[in-house]
């Protein structure tokens, strides 16, 4: 089946051994593998099957010998066959240490893989090798080493060929084999790879050297030693500024806005509630208006160029109107329709016996007030907490501040010696550049000389092309002229067949029918006729069909007026019972308003005053100038600023509140009587 059978399989003389393989045969293997190669390379999968290729193949061989037809034809099937197995090795070498091979040589490290796995038994090494040798020994080498690399074959060769055939077998038939020849493979590769190494270079063809000559030119003075340039000195740096562990004054202009801000939105807010109460009791008609009691409630305070914010409030009487759309309006009235449904079975539920709500309500209520005050009380201890942890802080720093200064008392020092160390190195830099200008000056004496020559054989190229050039240009436009001749003939010829006179056509009768046999075949007239009935029909149709849009769009119009009536009166239900739980909500929100009295708040605030009196100690202690432990002075005067004008502002709103309801009272009475 193959030419020159090795000693385990072949059939024919015993292969000579692997140093003395005769060129003739390396010739006539590497012929072989040269031409399942180019049949590999013309293999496209997707268009043909691999049996119409080697049938296709078996043919094209047939000017061969017949032992080289069945090598060929065995590798090239078995290459075929195991193409999955073959391409999972050879991706990976070009993956791993094949990188800078050619895509080329795909197919060659196909073959040999194929040949190296599965036909290593039956050739023989010494045939192998011979097989090996008539390839490029630097790629087979490096493809040789990473196939039978003991860590590759353990691993993830014999894992990833698992994936297609059965472990055992995988490991049976190829791992285990493929073991066993390594030894001999890689004395094969240390022998191709000496080889290399000890392989003389080839002569090279003595070039003629041009020998320079020296210009007889003057000799240029001597140049005047520069004077040296004085040494930099380094600028002393300025310290860091008090003014940048200072608060920035911007945050003292925001707390003032923020003080005056409030105070504007407390006497909007005293206004509002004031006037609301005012304008629902109720007044006689000889009584006058409460103006100076309105005088009294406006608070003074100092002009400021700083606007305050416009505050909005809810109004419960607002019938502003809305534009709806026929589907905002259908879904409105379906939802209030729904919630009038539900109310009606609620009452035959209750008529019937059922049960009242109102107990568990109360009980619900109750059981939100105290999960409430939970959560008030939560969130006093979670801003206990952050101010505790803002004091750890502040102490954590001020150590941290003292570290850093040391730190940059030790590295101003270091600092000083690489100045140092830095001028003496470009003092010698400079020298150096020095000494390469001169150098550079002697070497550049000849080149203007150069230059001329240049430009004299660059001149004389430049006239060569132009009288090329005018010369194609005359070929052109003699051709150019023959062409426009050529043309106007042809024109003309044209012109000539348009003027001959030409039939005009027969007379058409609308009136009369073709006659060409067919089922309903009429005149162009009847046609006419026939098409103008049938507009009129359409027609017809058409304007009963706009009659009957119009209904339905009028239906459809009466009924959204009757669904926009019945949600105005839901809307008006609805804002009621807004107000009202308004109320009861602004109540709630005034009785919850007192201060916890929490352990855990307790707790939380004698510890923040612990540390703070342990960091003004350790202040103290250091004498070092805290550059953030004023802020938190400033903020528990801010805070307590704060609480006071608060106990202030509701001390003026309860007097107003005190002075509205004396002015009401009167008023009550006098409406009684």
């Amino acid at each position: 089946m193959r030419p020159g059978g090795g000693e385990k399989g072949g059939s024919g003389a015993p292969a000579e051994p692997a140093d003395r393989v005769p060129p003739g045969k390396m010739a006539y293997y590497g012929k072989c593998i040269e031409t399942v190669i180019k049949l590999l390379d013309q293999f496209k999968p997707e268009k043909e099957s691999p049996e119409q290729f080697l049938e296709a193949a078996a043919t094209s061989l047939q000017t061969l010998r017949p032992q080289e037809q069945a090598f060929i034809m065995e590798v090239l099937s078995g290459c075929l066959e195991y193409r999955k197995l073959l391409t999972i090795v050879v991706d990976a070498f070009y993956v791993q240490d094949g990188r800078l091979c050619l895509w080329a040589d795909y197919s060659l490290f196909e073959v040999i893989c194929y040949l190296a796995t599965f036909q290593l038994e039956e050739l023989g090494f010494q045939l192998f090798c011979s097989i090996v040798k008539s390839q490029p020994v630097h790629k087979v080498c490096k493809f040789l080493g990473f196939l039978f690399n003991p860590l590759n074959l353990g691993s993830w060769i014999k894992d990833e060929w698992s994936l297609i055939y059965e472990t055992t077998h995988v490991k049976e038939h190829w791992i285990n084999p493929l073991m066993r020849w390594q030894p001999e493979v890689q004395e094969l590769i240390n022998q191709l790879q000496g080889a290399l190494t000890n392989q003389p270079p080839l002569p090279k063809t003595k070039a003629k050297v041009t020998e320079p000559k020296e210009f007889n030119l003057t000799a240029p003075r001597p140049r005047a030693i520069p004077v040296p340039e004085p040494v930099p000195v380094v600028a002393k740096t300025r310290p860091v500024p008090r003014s940048t562990y200072w608060p920035p004054k911007e945050q003292r202009l925001l707390e003032m806005t923020k003080r005056y801000n409030r105070r504007k939105a407390e006497e909007l807010l005293l206004r509002a509630s004031v006037e609301e109460m005012r304008c629902a009791g109720s007044r006689s008609r000889g009584e006058p208006p409460v103006e100076d009691s309105k005088k009294k409630l406006r608070l003074r305070f100092p002009p400021r160029i700083i606007k305050a914010p416009k505050l909005t409030f809810y109004r419960p009487n607002d019938d502003s109107p809305v534009k709806l759309n026929t589907a905002a309006i259908l879904r409105e009235g379906a939802l209030y329709q729904r919630q009038v449904e539900r109310e009606l079975q609620r009452v035959d539920k209750l008529m019937d016996g059922a049960g009242d709500l109102s107990e568990f309500l109360r009980w619900q209520r109750k059981m939100q007030a105290k999960d409430r005050e939970e959560q008030l009380a939560t969130g006093a201890c979670r801003r206990l907490q952050g101010k505790l942890s803002h004091e750890e802080a502040i102490l954590a720093r001020q150590q941290v501040a003292q570290e850093k200064r040391q730190k940059a008392d030790r590295k101003k020092e270091e600092t000083a010696e690489l100045m140092q160390q830095c001028a003496e190195r470009r003092l010698q830099e400079e020298k150096s550049m020095k000494e390469l200008v001169e150098q550079v000056m002697e070497t550049q004496k000849n080149v203007k000389v150069a230059q001329t020559k240049l430009l004299k054989g660059r001149q004389q190229m430049v006239q060569e092309v132009i009288e090329e050039s005018r010369e194609l240009l005359q070929r052109s436009a003699e051709a150019a002229k023959e062409e426009q001749r050529r043309r106007c003939e042809l024109i003309s010829q044209l012109r000539a067949l348009e003027t001959q006179p030409t039939r005009k056509g027969k007379l058409v009768d609308l009136t009369q029918i073709p006659g060409y046999g067919l089922e309903g075949e009429m005149s162009v007239v009847e046609l006419r006729e026939r098409l103008a009935l049938l507009k009129d029909t359409q027609r017809c149709k058409e304007e009963e069909k706009r009659d009957q849009i119009i209904q339905g769009k009028r239906a459809k119009s009466r009924a959204l007026q009757d669904t926009v009536e019945q949600i105005s009166l839901c809307r008006a239900a609805m804002g009621r019972s807004a107000a009202l739980r308004w109320e009861e909500k602004k109540a709630q929100s005034a009785a919850a308003g007192a201060p916890s009295r929490d352990e855990r708040v307790l707790e939380l605030q004698r510890r923040i005053r612990e540390k703070a009196a342990e960091r003004r100690g350790q202040a103290a202690l250091l004498h070092v100038p805290a550059p953030r432990a004023a802020r938190p002075k400033q903020q528990a005067q801010l805070e307590a600023q704060r609480r006071l004008e608060l106990e202030q502002s509701r001390e003026r709103r309860l007097r107003a509140l005190q002075r509205g309801g004396s002015a009401r009272g009167p008023a009550r009475c006098l409406g009684a009587v």
